[in-house]
């Protein structure tokens, strides 16, 4: 038994509460070592006879990563508290494993095993209960549609006529927006994330000169106004975007700075290090990167927090979006995060709130500071296997395992899945162009867990590089249009949305088949239970249904509406699917 693997803490997303009255508890183990864990767990002020009084109950295998096993047991507590261990054995040793290390026989006292107090329901982390529910759409609004023609900015460019460049203005505005909303209800989808819609410089709108302001070359606040009720009447959801990180270099106290420098009443807003200000070679304060127009602001500085904190509640309270993403949302402090979602939760507590965050977030998913977060590491696994061949089906496996197994279960439920955004290159064009790549990855995220997210122009296979070309106009000339992408897009969304085992909150699990190119996994949800089969492969495979369903089950193929017993193997075509529902008798 290899015991220095063995690895558990009782917090995070080792031990968590679930909801009022459920733990989960997660072990982690070397790869392939142990065949079966118990949990040995109780209250702990239940003893009689100087020994405490505990049970065992099984664990179950979650996962596999390239180098662990995880093991997880869902636990109802009678009084809300514990003290627990683990039985763990190898097929030729057994120990118990608990806080203080490894004995041979369970000493039946409290002080040897890790301690979850007590599940206070305040503790519990609870996001949005609409979001698991939510497919996005996200716009980039310069190039959605422009729909007012009156309010473009000098130099506009006529829609779709050229490349996009890094300085391009296609005059894409709310109005145009709201003109196309039939689009996306026709799709499915019920959120919609816009990048920066704030008064700015640049078309991206990253570099904000005034977060109260709404660009005009968007429109006026009446026209968002009424573009969040439209939203709204249509079922659709507004998520908005705002870099607190960073000011644009036109933000009036920078501007401040530079003019009056150490004389400003708006130094202490930044982070300078020498005066007077220097932009060049390397500004004289901290900034985005290195890039001297997206001066850093002092989240620590009190006036720059209440201004900042009035902005998230503004936008909230007199516009009722319902949602806020957070550019650069590692590089703020801690503490302002905490304020942040006390103050829009205040006026708004279902708002939901996504930081984005590239790497390990655990720090910032304790339910005191962000809903979730971006899911790169989702996305970079979905890429890498699906349209780049980088990586085997064992490995993709893993690699989504291992993120997976990162965060509790209630934080995965409202992960935000996306495949492609104004940041990265179109899927198709990763993907070399071959449609039946990027179907696949659709399949993927439209039955994966959590809350995923469509880059607008993705459902119609609209192609492109790396920034500025993968923020091209919307290509709304129908014949332009990848249609038969489009109707299988939507098919997928009415799916989930049909079968209540596909939304977010399912439960997940991949399943081990013969054959390890075979991507195959289970969605639960109460008694119901669905099977995906993927084959990326360039040949016919066949899978034996009785490992994901048992001998002679009743099953329903979803996608091609056919029945069947669980009964021998049955084929999945090369770069296809199977989506299986196993029907109750």
């Amino acid at each position: 038994m290899i015991k220095s693997a063995i690895y558990h803490r009782p917090k995070n997303n080792y031990a968590y509460a679930l909801n009022e009255k459920t733990l989960h508890i997660r072990l982690r183990t070397e790869k392939n070592d142990l065949t079966s864990v118990d949990l040995i767990y109780g209250d702990p002020y239940v003893w009689k006879n100087d020994q405490w009084q505990n049970d065992k109950k099984p664990m179950k295998l979650e996962g596999s990563d390239d180098l662990f096993d995880y093991w997880m047991v869902e636990v109802n507590p009678e009084f809300r508290r514990l003290r627990y261990g683990f039985e763990v054995h190898d097929g030729n040793e057994t120990l118990i494993y608990g806080e203080k290390g490894f004995v041979e026989e369970d000493p039946k006292d409290t002080n040897f095993y890790f301690c979850f107090p007590f599940l206070n329901q305040i503790d519990v982390f609870t996001p949005p209960g609409w979001v698991k529910d939510t497919i996005w759409y996200q716009i980039f609004p310069e190039r959605f549609a422009n729909g007012d023609r009156s309010i473009d900015p000098e130099g506009t460019l006529v829609w779709n006529s050229e490349a996009p460049k890094i300085d391009s203005f296609f005059g894409g505005d709310f109005q145009g927006v709201i003109d196309y909303l039939d689009h996306l209800v026709a799709l499915g989808v019920n959120g919609i994330y816009f990048t920066p819609i704030f008064k700015a410089h640049s078309n991206h709108k990253y570099d904000t000169i005034d977060y109260m302001e709404i660009d005009p070359q968007f429109g006026d606040k009446e026209t968002f106004r009424t573009l969040v009720m439209e939203c709204h009447k249509r079922g659709i959801r507004v998520m908005l975007d705002a870099v607190f990180n960073h000011s644009g270099y036109y933000f009036e106290p920078f501007q401040d700075v530079l003019k009056n420098q150490e004389e400003s009443d708006y130094k202490n807003w930044f982070h300078i290090h020498d005066f007077p200000v220097k932009e060049e070679p390397v500004p004289t304060y901290d900034a985005f990167a290195f890039v001297p127009s997206m001066p850093k602001l002092n989240t620590e500085n009190p006036e720059v927090r209440e201004y900042l904190l009035n902005v998230g509640k503004y936008w909230v309270e007199e516009f009722d979006i319902d949602g806020w993403r957070l550019d650069v949302a590692n590089e703020v402090d801690h503490s302002f995060w905490r304020d942040f979602r006390k103050a829009v939760k205040s006026i708004k507590p279902e708002v939901y709130i996504l930081g984005e965050i590239w790497h390990d977030s655990m720090p910032w998913l304790e339910g005191d500071q962000f809903d979730a977060v971006m899911n790169y590491p989702f996305t970079n696994a979905v890429l890498d296997y699906f349209a780049n061949d980088r990586i085997s089906g064992n490995e993709f496996v893993e690699q989504i395992t291992k993120w997976s197994v990162a965060y509790p279960k209630n934080v995965n439920d409202v992960a935000f899945n996306l495949l492609g955004s104004h940041d990265t290159p179109r899927i198709l064009t990763i993907s070399g162009d071959e449609i039946e790549r990027v179907k696949l990855m659709f399949l993927f995220q439209l039955t994966f867990s959590g809350t995923p997210c469509i880059y607008y122009g993705d459902e119609i296979g609209m192609n492109g590089a790396g920034d500025p070309d993968c923020r091209k106009c919307m290509e709304w000339e129908s014949e332009q249009q990848d249609r038969e992408l489009f109707e299988f897009v939507s098919r997928l969304i009415r799916l989930r949305k049909e079968e209540r085992a596909l939304q977010g909150d399912g439960t997940f699990r991949f399943l081990r088949g013969e054959d390890p190119e075979i991507v195959m996994y289970e969605r639960g949800h109460e008694n119901e239970t669905v099977l995906v089969m993927v084959n990326k492969n360039t040949e016919e495979k066949l899978v034996d249904l009785s490992a994901g369903f048992g001998e002679g089950m009743q099953i329903h193929d979803l996608w091609n509406d056919e029945k069947f017993e669980s009964s021998g193997k049955l084929g999945v075509p090369a770069g296809d699917f199977r989506i299986l529902k196993k029907l109750t008798r």
